[in-house]
């Protein structure tokens, strides 16, 4: 079973979330302030979000993330 990381920094307005351990990269995406984390393969193993604070404000962030796998969440 997957386990789901979620990290933030408070400082730099940065969250992160993984949902696989394995080695990827970052991938820009439609939004200038999301970052998606892939896999060699090109599979979404996790995204990121710079500024999150300021989005939250002006509107609701939506994501559509497509990972079928179980995850367990780990706080």
């Amino acid at each position: 079973m997957n386990t789901l990381k979620i990290y933030y920094d408070s400082e730099a307005d940065f969250l992160e979330v993984q949902f696989s351990p394995v080695s990827g990269y970052m991938r820009e995406t439609d939004n200038d302030n999301v970052m998606e984390r892939v896999d060699l393969e090109g599979k979404i193993i996790g995204f990121s979000v710079l500024n999150l604070r300021q989005l939250a404000q002006d509107k609701p962030l939506i994501a559509r993330i497509y990972h079928l796998s179980p995850v367990t969440l780990t706080v």
